[in-house]
């Protein structure tokens, strides 16, 4: 992959995400950038046509956390992952790095309130059958 970085150089929006890998489709990254979901230096777009140079920083969410990224260079293919870390700098502060969101805390269960064991279900058959033969 080489880095295009020469001054006044721009790539599509959608195209310059699919190349650093931020999304698996230009289709995928189209629908973000039309939802508004999509800032350059602070702008919002709405356009997988507009354009992005090196410097511009890109604000998007992906996932459950909100990436910032500023634009290195342009590239003029999609190619491996390694290559497509070369295309960007991650400005999100270290801190805040992708940590995975806590699983909501499961409710307590009462002994014995799941399926009845097959003691259980023997015992519930001797009755249904009692029951049945009572009448």
């Amino acid at each position: 992959m080489t880095a295009d970085t020469t001054v006044g150089e721009k790539l599509r929006v959608d195209k310059w995400l699919w190349h650093a890998r931020f999304f698996k489709s230009r289709t995928l990254a189209a629908k973000q950038i039309a939802a508004g979901k999509f800032r350059i230096n602070r702008q919002v777009i709405k356009k997988p046509r507009a354009e992005v140079r090196a410097g511009d920083v890109l604000t998007f969410p992906q996932g459950p956390h909100i990436r910032v990224i500023e634009v290195i260079a342009l590239g003029s293919r999609r190619g491996p992952a390694t290559e497509a870390r070369t295309l960007y700098e991650d400005l999100d502060p270290p801190g805040e790095k992708k940590s995975s969101p806590t699983p909501p805390p499961v409710a307590p269960r009462d002994p014995g309130a799941g399926r009845p064991t097959k003691k259980h279900r023997r015992a519930i058959d001797r009755l249904k059958a009692w029951l049945r033969f009572g009448e």
